[in-house]
């Protein structure tokens, strides 16, 4: 059963499934309810409600582990999958007929009640137990972020997932067979395969597996639509309907999956998900971390990428202004041809960018931090978790005494485009870290930005908001630390 460019692998309760050139655009979802498995439920049709979650295992062959994670499947694309493992609810059913501990454990505290959201629930909870061997209340909380209940109420499905660890161990589907030899061994033959030399590649749909080898469909296709996670270009199909021109997936290029420390830089490739980016993040600016937790839900964390957020450049990409003041470069390569622009350059206007024909964005580099900056981020919005912004802020600032070096001042959700704001960060330089100072900068955003009106905030609430962020970094920067620590102090306290 050798793979064949024209053949997507992947595992599905144990047995590999080959499909010869299925449409690229066919949702995971879409799949498993035409085959007949239709516990996994659709809700939105967008990543928000978590009806439709599943888990994903992927091969880490560095670590000879499996990696799972809970992922939206009514917005990845069956492609994706190939050299992967899909499970869905009806996986975890045991040999005897019992139910899986995440089954009865949420049977056994009453945490369903209508049942439409519950396989969802299911699978996030499943994701953890195969991850950890007990978690508190707080993990729990954030693993179910992605997943939304009409009925039920969360307190039994919380309670749920704190006891579901104490349950005999199961015969499929426990911590231990999951990692097992036999298992670890399956998955490696196919992803050997998957991974071969001959990329999967039919009309529509091409996986490149180096860096040359995406150049070059790129060229013969320049306007293929690169996919990542999906996140954004699955809702292009599922909502609003489009046709799809050829797709480019990103997923299988070693390089573009890597994180490298470099001696003056972070460097982060496109392929990087938002669960992976995100850590490497907050380790070297911890500033970071309240954008991090609320940044998307776990399920959404795991498929999209740090890059393709960046790419993309809507106003409300959250991860926009934290990078704008960083002072982070995108890597732009076109053939062999590599380039670096500054993030505040690359944005020309409302969903326009500086990407030249055929050119693609193939890491961001973030300076590491230099001791003693201020660093903080916010979010506004009308939820704690996984809602879009009406005001996102970072500020990064370099403060001796009153003194103000330097200033980066960067929203989001105020205009066209994320940036920084020049007036409010010339009147901090020039009044000082100082109440005259704040008041001064909070002036000036009002001839930085001119924001829009809508369903989420009016303008005036808008500029008022961005200006007390300001403010509130300002009051906490004087009651408790929040500054960058240095990357060598944060390996020495690593190690």
């Amino acid at each position: 059963m050798a793979s064949t460019a024209h053949t997507l692998r992947f595992m599905l309760d144990g047995e590999p499934v080959c499909m010869q050139e299925p449409v690229p655009t066919t949702t995971v979802l879409d799949y498993l309810r035409d085959t007949g498995r239709r516990g996994t439920k659709e809700g939105c049709a967008e990543g928000d409600c978590g009806a439709c979650t599943v888990v994903l295992g992927e091969l880490d062959s560095a670590a000879n582990r499996i990696t799972y994670r809970a992922v939206n499947s009514c917005i990845r694309f069956l492609p994706t999958l190939d050299g992967k493992e899909l499970i869905t609810v009806e996986s975890l059913q045991q040999p005897s007929g019992e139910l899986h501990p995440v089954q009865q454990s949420m049977v056994d505290n009453h945490a369903s009640q209508c049942g439409f959201c519950t396989p969802g629930f299911v699978m996030s909870l499943f994701a953890l137990y195969l991850n950890r061997t007990q978690a508190q209340r707080q993990t729990i909380v954030e693993a179910l972020a992605g997943n939304l209940c009409r009925c039920t109420g969360y307190r039994p499905i919380i309670d749920a997932g704190k006891r579901q660890w104490g349950y005999p161990t199961p015969a499929r589907w426990s911590r231990e067979q999951s990692q097992c030899a036999a298992h670890l061994s399956s998955l490696a033959s196919l992803a050997r395969d998957s991974g071969s030399a001959q990329s999967l590649n039919y009309p529509g749909y091409r996986a490149p597996r180096s860096l040359d080898e995406l150049s070059d469909a790129l060229a013969a296709q320049p306007d293929s639509v690169l996919l990542a996670g999906g996140t954004d270009i699955g809702l292009w199909f599922t909502k609003q309907l489009r046709e799809l021109p050829s797709l480019v997936y990103l997923g299988d290029v070693p390089e573009l999956s890597l994180i490298d420390a470099r001696a003056n830089e972070l460097w982060i490739g496109a392929a990087v998900t938002l669960a992976d980016a995100w850590p490497a993040l907050t380790r070297r600016f911890p500033g970071l971390e309240e954008q991090a937790n609320r940044f998307a839900s776990p399920p959404i964390r795991n498929s999209a990428t740090l890059c393709g957020n960046l790419a993309n450049g809507s106003p409300i990409g959250d991860s926009i202004p934290a990078m704008l003041a960083l002072g982070a470069e995108l890597e732009l390569r076109r053939g062999a041809l590599v380039r670096r622009v500054p993030l505040g350059d690359f944005y020309l206007g409302y969903m326009k960018n500086a990407l030249r024909k055929g050119e693609f964005v193939s890491a961001v580099a973030i300076p590491l931090p230099t001791d003693g900056d201020i660093l903080a981020s916010y979010k506004v919005s009308k939820r704690i978790d996984q809602d879009i912004s009406a005001v996102c802020a970072t500020f990064c600032i370099r403060v001796a005494g009153e003194r103000v070096s330097s200033a980066r001042l960067a929203f989001g959700g105020l205009a066209g485009i994320a940036s920084r704001a020049p007036q409010a960060e010339r009147a901090l330089i020039d009044h000082g870290w100082n109440s005259t100072g704040i008041d001064a900068s909070i002036a000036a955003l009002a001839a930085d930005f001119q924001p829009l009106s809508d369903l989420r905030a009016s303008s005036a609430y808008r500029l008022r908001a961005a200006g007390n962020l300001l403010r509130r970094c300002f009051l906490e920067s004087e009651h408790r630390p929040i500054a960058i620590r240095t990357h060598d102090a944060l390996q020495g306290a690593a190690t």
